[in-house]
């Protein structure tokens, strides 16, 4: 069963960059997007954290934070995270639990050929833990600025 808008957001506790275990309890009362990502170091990904990273300020002034996650391990986020300076959490899903409470673990398609691996795409959590807006077909070096713009909305029309 897909998620929707107004539905619960699907509980997690997955280990960070540096091993320490988030949850989504970690966030009440805080606006969070949770995104979704293929793989750490790729050209869009890199791309999409980075546009995250440079907004970072202006999303904690909301009081609203970002995790990334992706199915890659806490080593491999690591690298990442310091490579490119990223100060929020990434959540390793190693054993892809996550993707799949979420719904965005499925086929892909790449130069003709078709395997699984993570839709690029975002869910913005309401502080009480409430989806509010899914993101599907991410662009990744927009996407940061396209958050921004609804949650300014979204926080005046949603009573928390």
């Amino acid at each position: 069963m897909a998620l929707k808008e107004n539905d619960k957001a699907p509980d997690f506790k997955l280990p960070n960059q540096d091993g320490e275990k988030v949850k989504l309890a970690d966030f009440k009362g805080k606006w969070l997007l949770l995104y979704f990502y293929p793989k750490d170091n790729t050209p869009g990904c890199t791309k999409e954290a980075c546009a995250m990273q440079e907004s970072l300020r202006q999303f904690n002034k909301l009081d609203f934070a970002v995790v990334g996650a992706s199915t890659d391990s806490v080593a491999s986020h690591k690298k990442f995270a310091e490579k490119f300076g990223l100060t929020f959490d990434l959540l390793a899903d190693e054993d892809k639990a996550l993707v799949k409470d979420y719904g965005v673990w499925g086929k892909k398609k790449f130069m003709g050929k078709e395997y699984l691996g993570i839709n690029r795409s975002s869910f913005l959590i309401d502080p009480k833990g409430k989806i509010v807006k899914i993101y599907a077909k991410v662009k990744p070096a927009e996407h940061a600025d396209e958050v921004l713009a609804d949650l300014k909305e979204l926080q005046s029309q949603v009573k928390v």
